[in-house]
């Protein structure tokens, strides 16, 4: 995964250039954020990196360059005041679909927040022929424990023959916001 996200060929081994702010914008889009979101900035390198990391230099140039005050706002504290949490993308075919979908998961506290991104575009496989489809993507954000109903709810509401649900782990962030998650969810 880290090599094709940041490959010896593409890569400066250089502070300056790993870590600029435009060097970061262009090497991470979206996907790539999402992926350092799912897996921890700890498990995103490459071997050439793998000391740098086991050392916590690079962890804390980044808690630096991203004004990280402490470890605690990258990784999640171990405590009672928040659950198991995750994040579940689920696309639908339009704005309408997105709308009334996001509000009945609200409204059942199977989510503490959907965010509702449009203008995505998906290309994949069905039935032997290549498809390319305008959607919008759910993120949700939820309690692990709820991924089960929440997967039930989706596909009892949604119009797709096999809608999308894939969920992620979240291994930090603002506490704050996890305990938010915890409380407005049903358990």
């Amino acid at each position: 995964m880290a090599s094709t996200l940041c490959s010896s060929s593409t890569c400066a081994p250089t502070q300056s250039s790993l870590f600029s702010s435009f060097t970061l914008r262009r090497r991470l889009p979206l996907v790539g954020a999402f992926c350092m979101l799912s897996l921890g900035l700890s498990n995103l390198y490459t071997p050439f990196y793998s000391s740098a990391l086991k050392t916590g230099f690079v962890l804390s140039l980044l808690r630096s360059k991203l004004g990280v005050r402490n470890h605690s706002a990258i990784r999640m504290e171990a405590n009672t005041t928040t659950v198991p949490s995750i994040v579940v993308y689920v696309t639908v075919p339009n704005k309408d679909a997105g709308k009334k979908l996001a509000e009945s998961i609200v409204t059942e506290k199977l989510a503490a927040c959907v965010n509702r991104v449009p203008g995505i575009e998906s290309v994949y496989q069905w039935e032997g022929k290549i498809q390319t489809d305008s959607e919008e993507l759910l993120i949700i954000k939820t309690r692990q424990s709820l991924l089960e109903a929440l997967t039930e709810h989706v596909k009892a509401n949604h119009e797709y023959d096999v809608p999308e649900v894939i969920s992620l782990p979240i291994t930090g962030g603002n506490l704050k916001y996890l305990e938010w998650i915890k409380e407005s969810t049903r358990e």
